[in-house]
């Protein structure tokens, strides 16, 4: 029988990262209703382009960001070097693709392979769930 060795070492994320180490944690837990209370209150949420976002989670292969868009703003085209998931939890957003349009209601959840070419517009006030995932090692803190 072989055993397999873990690369995965909990906690050894956080010691790599200069800045918001504990955003590496071995144990995240987030109310996001209170996270969105905390975004309304920032200076961004006030200027252009009518959004705001906090990171949630940051190990250096994997990104949660927790993002509010106004109603009728939009976040500029643009492409990741990993693989996306958009969890939309209030309002609407429509992803706008090379080929396509993608609305997302509430509940919804959309994910793009790395390199897809998108921009988003939020039709009415909307916050989301961005994760970002990248090959181990690709990317550096």
């Amino acid at each position: 029988m072989t055993t397999k060795t873990s690369t995965c070492h909990p906690g050894e994320a956080s010691k790599a990262l200069n800045r918001l180490p504990q955003l590496a944690s071995p144990l995240l837990q987030f109310n996001l209703q209170k996270e969105l209370q905390q975004l309304r209150r920032k200076d961004s949420w006030q200027r252009e382009p009518g959004r705001s976002s906090k990171p949630l989670a940051k190990y250096p292969d994997f990104r949660i960001i927790l993002v509010l868009m106004k109603a009728k703003t939009q976040m500029t085209e643009h492409r990741a070097e990993g693989r996306v998931s958009i969890h939309h939890l209030r309002g609407t957003i429509r992803v706008h693709l090379p080929d396509q349009k993608v609305n997302l209601s509430a509940g919804q959840l959309l994910v793009l392979d790395c390199g897809v070419l998108h921009n988003i517009e939020a039709v009415e006030e909307s916050p989301f769930l961005l994760t970002i995932a990248w090959p181990k090692g690709a990317l550096e803190s």
